[in-house]
């Protein structure tokens, strides 16, 4: 099977990188390595990283795509899967997001956040919106007469490394905020993006509640629509 670089931006989460690094660290995918890339952090992120039998990266400019495309030079793997430091996936995450590669026309694919710190309310309702919204709007964008890219989400998304090495990588002068969607736009001449309703990735709300949920909301839509490619 194809080997995946399971790629982990970190700016200080010292509280949350042991849980995700243990987590990918039990996928029962046969073929895979960690990179966690250090982003500047002034806490004890890497020291607690290091601590595990991941490669740990220093990227010294702040910001999610610096680290992401840091992380992806460093890896060796023909898929490229992203997560965030919340990020909580389950043990056949990575061979469910794999399995589409199958399929030479696919280039990448991404699946629904659950957010399992906000309440019972919230939670459903955003992952209703990703599944029953986001899969069919991914399947519009990428229609012969609009071709909008497609519908990726940052923490919860596999793509082709040789894709990305076509396009240069990441853009790094992208925002945090429709990085996803500038991506997509990026890669989508090259292939196929897929969205799976079920490959569902556990996350932390803690921007909503730092940030207030419409305000939050607002600028994920904003983003969403105004990424240029």
């Amino acid at each position: 099977m194809m080997k995946a670089s399971i790629i982990i931006p970190a700016y200080n989460e010292e509280e949350r990188i042991a849980d995700v690094i243990t987590s990918a660290l039990m996928q029962n995918y046969p073929s895979f390595e960690i990179i966690v890339v250090n982003n500047h952090s002034t806490d004890r992120t890497k020291e607690i990283a290091v601590t595990f039998p991941v490669t740990v990266i220093d990227e010294q400019r702040k910001g999610l795509l610096y680290a992401r495309e840091a992380g992806r030079k460093q890896s060796s793997g023909e898929i490229i899967a992203n997560l965030d430091a919340d990020c909580l996936p389950e043990k056949d995450w990575l061979f469910s997001g794999a399995a589409h590669f199958a399929d030479e026309k696919v280039i990448a694919v991404s699946g629904p956040y659950l957010y399992h710190d906000l309440g019972l309310f919230a939670q459903k309702f955003f992952l209703l919106t990703f599944q029953y919204i986001s899969r069919p709007m991914n399947t519009i964008m990428q229609l012969p007469f609009i071709k909008r890219g497609g519908v990726l989400v940052g923490g919860n998304t596999f793509i082709r490394a040789s894709v990305l090495e076509k396009t240069n990588g990441y853009e790094q002068s992208d925002d945090f905020y429709g990085e996803d969607t500038n991506t997509a736009k990026r890669i989508s001449p090259h292939g196929r993006i897929n969205f799976d309703a079920d490959l569902i990735m556990k996350t932390s709300g803690r921007r909503f509640n730092s940030e207030g949920f419409m305000a939050l909301s607002r600028r994920y839509f904003i983003a969403f629509f105004t990424a240029r490619k």
